[in-house]
């Protein structure tokens, strides 16, 4: 976890490159072609980024809802018999990378949003349904056993016992999946998504570093930012722990 002074500078600098993108123009100029634009301006840095951001939490919370769903069927009696299955469906995005599923989704789907929420949402599901598992089944036999003793039904038991006590390490998988999908969405604009991946495409294209740069940094600071904030949520939801003041 970043500290709060890194975390100002790095709010302040992401706010910056956002909302006033042109203060940037004389240190990023060296690296643009001569006469070539230094800042992009085809699209709002904005637009881009709070569409970036929709892909990746429209995609995240789909993920984690059939992910924690197929993890929680897994880890009951009636369903174990059916954890390979469910491991080989959340392997899937893992099998086919993220370019691949753009590829045979198109055709389906056409261009657009689509074809990358497909990618986002398969490449996605791995690290939560693992972690959910984890979390489901390394709970204490002690405290399962006092709840049943005290009479909870299995849904009392695992709506206030199993899923509170899982939250951090399903938390931790979710924070995974969620930096993942904010890398990963800049591809999407090879599909016509709205995405940061546009300006870096754009650079990439033209020869034009400043563009590149531009969008890197972009993507790079949600990342450090958004994982620092999920790292902050699941120590609040962990507890006090030893040696932290």
């Amino acid at each position: 976890m970043i500290g709060a002074a890194a975390r100002a500078v790095f709010a302040g600098l992401l706010l910056t490159f956002v909302l006033a993108p042109g203060i940037f123009a004389p240190l990023l100029a060296p690296l643009a072609p001569e006469t070539g634009p230094v800042i992009y301006e085809r699209a709002s840095l904005l637009s881009l980024s709070l569409s970036h951001l929709g892909l990746v939490l429209a995609a995240s919370v789909a993920a984690t809802a059939v992910a924690v769903t197929l993890a929680i069927l897994v880890t009951r009696p009636f369903g174990a018999a059916f954890r390979p299955l469910a491991r080989s469906v959340a392997n899937l995005g893992q099998t086919f990378p993220p370019v691949a599923v753009l590829a045979l989704a198109v055709p389906m789907m056409g261009f657009g949003a689509g074809p990358t929420l497909l990618a986002l949402f398969l490449y996605g599901l791995l690290p939560i349904f693992e972690n959910a598992m984890t979390g489901l089944t390394a709970l204490p036999p002690a405290t399962l056993e006092a709840a049943r003793g005290i009479g909870m039904t299995p849904r009392q038991r695992l709506l206030r016992v199993e899923l509170p006590l899982a939250l951090p390490v399903i938390l931790a998988g979710v924070r995974l999946s969620v930096v993942i999908a904010l890398g990963t969405a800049t591809i999407g604009s090879t599909v016509a998504a709205r995405t940061l991946g546009e300006v870096i495409i754009a650079g990439l294209l033209t020869s034009n570093t400043a563009f590149v740069v531009q969008g890197g940094l972009v993507v790079g600071l949600f990342a450090v930012l958004l994982h620092d904030a999920l790292i902050q949520l699941e120590r609040r939801l962990s507890g006090p722990r030893r040696g932290e003041g």
